[in-house]
């Protein structure tokens, strides 16, 4: 499904104008944390869904742009807002490590590798307490009591996330890292460099990945190991984003993650304190039964599979205006 240019400007003019006209900070939040997955998404899905690397660690990119926030203002005495700055090229330059050694293998054994690297950098974490303050975490003061600053600083990450995946995807980088998903073999015997190509795709993706957890640094005001390197809430949930919305389609990771933000969030709070409160512990069981329906039924993902689900409702409603029609 590719978004018209006047559907992208309504977009764009609906998301700076949110905040302004719904006054409430609980909903902001949520579109903040929502922002937020949109480039944690996308960046996956930058590796996985154009070059079919499939990842299983983009926790470590997000945990080291989150410390690296949070380590500018404990030891170097310095806003943690130069993270912004450091977060992105320090998490590009340990994905280039990660995948000088990673990229050795390929397919469910590159996947291993990065869960198993991945939970390298939690441990070391939560041991190295003199540097990252072990399970006590890193604790900080907000930069603003308002949330509109924080809103529009990961709108525009998001915005630029997007835009800068679109260009690289109409490059020679994105030709090769889709000939690389299609068939590795063929795209070396044509000339292509595999290994440098998914290389640059795991740098572009650990970038914003990194830029995101230094922002979360920023916002949250508190990490510790089991948040920003948890394979489950981060890499796992990051895939699933990428899953529901679809798979090597542009807009499939952003509507993914709003889909799946706020689904958690209905879950959480049993349906905004509607429902009963074992409601909450459900989110993990929908996220499944979710995810099963959507590889049984749109394996593309939602906007994958846009056109198919168009056609579908576009029968069913020809199918009623029939019936309709024969029983009047």
């Amino acid at each position: 499904m590719k978004a018209p240019r006047w559907h992208i400007v309504v977009i764009v003019a609906a998301a700076l104008a949110f905040p302004l006209i719904v006054r409430s900070d609980y909903y902001v939040h949520m579109f903040i944390l929502a922002l937020l997955w949109v480039v944690i998404g996308s960046s996956w899905n930058l590796l996985a869904g154009y070059t079919g690397q499939v990842s299983f660690g983009h926790a470590i990119f997000f945990g080291i742009g989150a410390y690296t926030a949070g380590l500018c203002a404990t030891k170097l005495g310095i806003s943690a807002w130069w993270g912004m700055l450091l977060g992105g090229p320090i998490a590009s330059l340990i994905g280039l490590v990660i995948g000088w050694i990673c990229f050795r293998l390929r397919g469910p054994y590159f996947a291993l590798a990065t869960i198993a690297v991945g939970e390298i950098f939690r441990l070391a974490a939560v041991v190295w307490r003199s540097l990252t303050g072990g399970m006590q975490g890193i604790l900080l003061m907000q930069s603003f009591r308002s949330k509109l600053p924080y809103y529009y600083l990961a709108l525009a990450i998001a915005f630029g996330c997007i835009y800068a995946i679109h260009r690289v995807m109409r490059s020679k980088w994105g030709y090769y890292f889709i000939a690389i998903r299609e068939d590795q073999d063929a795209a070396e015997s044509m000339g292509v460099n595999a290994f440098r190509y998914k290389s640059l795709s795991l740098v572009v993706s650990s970038f914003f990945t990194g830029l995101a957890g230094a922002f979360y640094m920023n916002y949250m005001a508190f990490i510790d190991p089991e948040v920003v390197f948890s394979l489950h809430h981060i890499s796992i949930m990051a895939i699933l984003v990428g899953i529901i919305g679809g798979v090597g389609t542009l807009w499939g990771p952003p509507l993914g993650a709003f889909i799946m933000v706020f689904l958690q969030e209905t879950f959480r709070s049993s349906f905004f304190g509607l429902g009963p409160r074992w409601v909450s512990e459900l989110h993990v069981l929908v996220f499944g039964l979710l995810v099963i329906f959507v590889i049984l039924y749109m394996a593309n993902g939602i906007v994958g599979d846009w056109d198919k689900i168009r056609r579908l409702g576009s029968s069913k409603a020809g199918a009623a205006s029939a019936s309709a029609g024969k029983g009047s």
